[in-house]
């Protein structure tokens, strides 16, 4: 077990100090290299980073156009959900009046329910009140038959029908009143019982015609919203599957214009050998919220009169041409663009009153839109617009007005 040990020891040992040759050789190899050589291999380190940078940024730009895109898109499928929610909206306005027609149309449907069963029950009593006094006339007329003449038994022989019987004034005057409310009965019955007949008939027939235009009313509305609902659902899914490729282009994007910036930054370091300008060095930070930009002395205080100005509106601190600028601040670019007097000019966004500026810069580093933090690199010193030699012009906004940097330093 110790041997392996040993042995295990050995060969870690050796990988090691593999590992620390591998490491350190370049370091020594670069150091042993004539000044010449050095400077052509630190240019063809800059060719070939200048050849990522512009290829990354050609991706970033795509990126952006494809953005754009979808961007546009996303909106159009939005505008589209708008519209049909629009409709969909109305239509259920108009379901919520039907549905209050339909509770009155109920109501009455409830009341005619309420009148057919009242009518029914009547019409049961009727028929049974008609067949009674039906029945009684028929044994009237049998008790008549077996006591009287034969003028009687022509008469009831002679009529059609039991209605015509009973219309015929020979046979009324032949019997009794007893007999004569009899008949009075039966024949108010029938013509109660006939009319409640067509009564309920006219209700049945009202009731089914209600039911049909609710039904009707009922299944319209509810068709034109369901296939409404549909259409909206399937304009989600596409807006979503849009915009979840509009989410990863743009996380592509973010993780491109990291690498760019880091690119850059490395340029710049490259940039600054090969020029003898200063490298970004250490942070400085005083008794403020904000870092420095750049570590140097104030050459030009805050509103320092000058020939040309009553009041200069910001500060003015000395440093090499290609010293990298950091932001003092986390924030948006807001502004990164040629500015007359300015020159190369920066500004970020640091919350909604509050940003600042950054000026006569050789060129920028980051771009309108893009998110920086505190201290990271967003463009290098120069002497771009009223200048009279390198250096940085830093200015501090309050509300778009200018105040003393150094309250915020």
């Amino acid at each position: 077990m110790n041997r392996y040990r040993n042995s295990l020891r050995g060969r870690m040992r050796s990988r090691l100090s593999l590992l620390a040759l591998v490491v350190v050789l370049p370091a020594v190899l670069w150091a042993l290299l004539p000044l010449g050589s050095l400077a052509a291999t630190r240019d063809q380190q800059l060719s070939r980073l200048n050849d990522k940078i512009a290829t990354t940024q050609s991706k970033v730009d795509k990126k952006k156009g494809t953005e754009s895109v979808l961007t546009t898109q996303v909106q159009a499928w939005q505008s589209k959900i708008n519209k049909i929610q629009g409709r969909i909206d109305t239509l259920q306005s108009r379901q919520d009046r039907i549905q209050q027609g339909l509770d009155r149309e109920q109501a009455s449907l409830d009341r005619i329910q309420r009148d057919l069963r009242k009518q029914r029950r009547r019409q049961v009593q009727l028929k049974a009140r008609l067949a009674e006094g039906r029945r009684v006339l028929s044994q009237r007329l049998f008790e008549l038959y077996r006591a009287d003449a034969p003028t009687l038994i022509t008469v009831v022989l002679d009529s059609k029908g039991f209605a015509e019987l009973l219309e015929r004034g020979e046979f009324l005057k032949r019997i009794g009143d007893q007999d004569q409310r009899v008949i009075t009965l039966v024949r108010t019955a029938r013509v109660e019982a006939t009319l409640n007949a067509n009564r309920l008939g006219k209700l049945e027939k009202r009731q089914g015609a209600i039911t049909a235009s609710i039904k009707k009313k009922r299944d319209a509305v509810a068709s034109i919203k369901g296939q409404l609902v549909s259409t909206r659902s399937g304009f989600d899914e596409t807006k979503q599957r849009k915009a979840n490729v509009l989410a990863n282009v743009k996380a592509d994007r973010r993780q491109l214009e990291g690498a760019l910036s880091k690119m850059r930054e490395t340029q710049a370091r490259i940039e600054g050998i090969l020029n003898g300008g200063p490298l970004a060095g250490p942070i400085r930070r005083g008794s403020g919220s904000m870092i420095w930009p750049v570590n140097g002395p104030i050459t030009s205080p805050f509103c320092e009169r000058r020939s040309w100005e009553s009041c200069h509106p910001g500060i003015d601190i000395g440093v090499g041409s290609g010293t990298p600028i950091r932001a003092a601040d986390s924030g948006t670019v807001a502004v990164a663009s040629m500015n007359g007097g300015y020159g190369n000019f920066t500004c970020v966004q640091h919350s909604a009153s509050l940003s600042t500026c950054y000026a006569h810069q050789s060129r920028y580093a980051v771009h309108v839109g893009q998110n920086v933090s505190k201290g990271q690199v967003i463009g290098y010193v120069g002497c771009t617009g009223l200048c009279f030699g390198d250096h940085l012009h830093f200015e501090v906004r309050v509300n778009g007005q200018v105040t003393n940097p150094l309250n915020y330093l």
